[in-house]
């Protein structure tokens, strides 16, 4: 599986790319603070690291709920992090207008798991020459997936990775079937994990989504053994007080620990 993003080629079988960072863009400080203990610990045992983190959530359950400081501003801070840091970025896209903005700022352009069907704002990020992370909707199957590849290359767009993220397990649960990741490599570009998104409880009666952090460690090492190119986790220093999905983030100061047992994972199974 080649999928190039800022010149580097993620295709050593041996190990996986994470893409991790918090849920969204709070403050001005605290993506840095995050994005640097991560890159520390991938580059201490050789683990390719995209920096992710949403600029604005447009996906809300509540009209009073947390969306960004400012859409430029946080492209903006996305931005430094990855100049800062030499590491390329992720942000994900809600529409065509998004993907030519976006992708001034970013290296990796995602297609949210409720819009992946949308065929012009598949085409808008595919046209914009950034990698496309194509998450699968929690209403799809693995197979239907190769449809929305064959929309952004048929726009001239070879650089896509699929992203695992569960299905919808009645209507406050999601599970997931390791079956759709090697069905989905069967498309010939990288496929990722979702880990934390795939462990949320969604349609809560309060309107705030829940989830099952402590599953995090268990999910992610399935994933690893199964064979996923790409393990996506979202982590916070302080979940319980993250502005987004803070009920399914992973702790940051967890993180490495959970690392070194994958990399031990993927070469168990080589």
């Amino acid at each position: 599986m080649i999928c190039n993003i800022n010149n580097i080629k993620y295709t050593d079988k041996n190990s996986f790319f994470l893409i991790a960072g918090p849920c969204v863009i709070e403050n001005d400080k605290m993506p840095f603070e995050i994005a640097e203990k991560i890159n520390h610990i991938c580059n201490s045992h050789k683990v390719p690291f995209i920096f992710k983190a949403s600029y604005r959530k447009a996906n809300r359950s509540k009209s009073d709920s947390f969306t960004g400081i400012g859409d430029l501003k946080g492209l903006k801070i996305i931005q430094e992090v990855g100049k800062s840091l030499k590491i390329p970025v992720l942000t994900d896209i809600h529409s065509t207008e998004e993907a030519t903005i976006a992708a001034r700022y970013v290296d990796v352009l995602q297609i949210p798991a409720f819009l992946c069907r949308q065929t012009e704002l598949l085409v808008a990020a595919a046209k914009t020459g950034k990698t496309v992370n194509i998450k699968k909707g929690q209403f799809l199957s693995a197979e239907s997936m190769k449809f929305a590849v064959e929309k952004v290359r048929q726009a001239g767009n070879k650089n896509i990775m699929l992203t695992e993220r569960g299905s919808m397990f009645g209507y406050q649960d999601l599970i997931v079937d390791f079956r759709n990741i090697p069905i989905m490599q069967k498309n010939k570009v990288p496929v990722v994990l979702d880990v934390t998104h795939s462990l949320q409880q969604p349609n809560q009666s309060e309107g705030v989504t829940g989830g099952k952090p402590e599953m995090i460690e268990c999910m992610a090492k399935a994933g690893i053994a199964t064979g996923v190119d790409g393990i996506f986790i979202e982590t916070h220093p302080s979940p319980a007080l993250a502005k987004s999905d803070g009920a399914n983030m992973l702790k940051l100061d967890k993180l490495e620990d959970l690392l070194i047992k994958l990399l031990k994972v993927r070469k168990a199974i080589i």
